[in-house]
């Protein structure tokens, strides 16, 4: 789709549109499209955050919790599924799984969400690597640096989904 296509939707076709850009959390989509017509891909992405940043910190836990595991063998979106095998975590060894296994588990107890990273331009060793590292945060450092990364994978699949 291009910015002009985005600009022409309806509030329902824009949400069923960009739905599903932060996982499972189409409200952000339909918060957003009140703040068309937008004048680039950047302005769009910025406002889509910025509706992440007003919400309730509730929703903000809720849209953390709806992402998956990295390197788990469940059942994924096809988003999350593409993202993943981009950066190996398709492929892990039995002895790689298990460290992902462990450390996704210590980081969810720690913290009450799952580790997130946007993973592309990375493989499954700068991924384990920011795991391990990551445990080492205080909550609240961490629950901010989790919805950076929700708003990096975004603006990834925004990119790939808009034209231009």
């Amino acid at each position: 789709m291009t910015m002009e296509e985005i600009n022409l939707l309806e509030r329902d076709e824009f949400t069923s549109a960009l739905g599903a850009i932060f996982e499972d959390s189409a409200w952000i989509a339909e918060r957003t499209w009140r703040h068309k017509p937008f004048a680039s891909l950047d302005q769009l992405c910025e406002l889509m955050s910025s509706e992440v940043e007003a919400a309730r910190t509730e929703e903000q836990l809720a849209l953390l919790r709806a992402h998956p595991d990295l390197g788990t063998r469940v059942a994924v979106s096809r988003d999350s599924a593409r993202e993943q095998a981009g950066a190996g975590l398709d492929q892990l060894t039995a002895n790689e799984y298990d460290q992902f296994v462990t450390l996704n588990d210590k980081y969810r107890a720690k913290f009450g969400f799952p580790f997130l990273y946007a993973v592309k331009g990375s493989d499954k060793f700068m991924i384990l690597k920011a795991l391990e590292q990551r445990l080492k945060n205080a909550p609240e450092e961490e629950f901010r640096e989790a919805l950076r990364q929700v708003y990096r994978i975004g603006r990834f699949r925004l990119e790939e989904k808009i034209e231009g």
